[in-house]
């Protein structure tokens, strides 16, 4: 009796995006493998995710990299995370939870929700509904 392997970092990227159905072309296989190849979360950025394709090899441009991300987002892959309104995070795991965001070296890490309750929201216009509730926490090391 053989036990299964654990699938390769291609395997575990291709899978991925199959998931919603987004063609495997080789630019989103490369982004993907440095995604979530290992299958674990990450917080990203366009620049850090190019700097991380740039040094492993790959060909892809930052557009390409900011495209490809939009694609991930839009299909519901990755969570985009707003920080100062201009740095945009992206974040492979999708369910809801709060980050921190580490202002002396810029990193973006997750929170957790064992503690953490949000009540008493504001209502939303008549002609909206809230779609979600982005929490993230500055911190400064002291």
């Amino acid at each position: 009796m053989t036990l299964p392997t654990a699938p390769t970092p291609a395997e575990r990227s291709t899978k991925w995006l199959a998931t919603k159905g987004l063609r495997p072309t080789r630019q989103r296989l490369a982004l993907a493998e440095r995604l979530v190849g290992d299958g674990k979360h990450r917080h990203v950025t366009a620049e850090s995710l190019f700097d991380a394709s740039k040094g492993a090899g790959d060909t892809v441009s930052l557009a390409t990299v900011y495209n490809t991300l939009r694609a991930f987002c839009d299909a519901g892959l990755m969570h985009e995370i707003t920080v100062d309104g201009n740095k945009s995070y992206f974040d492979t795991n999708t369910s809801e939870h709060p980050h921190f965001f580490w202002e002396d070296t810029g990193e973006l890490t997750d929170a957790s929700t064992e503690r953490m309750d949000i009540t008493n929201l504001p209502s939303a216009p008549a002609d909206a509904e809230i779609a979600s509730v982005d929490v993230v926490i500055r911190l400064r090391r002291t």
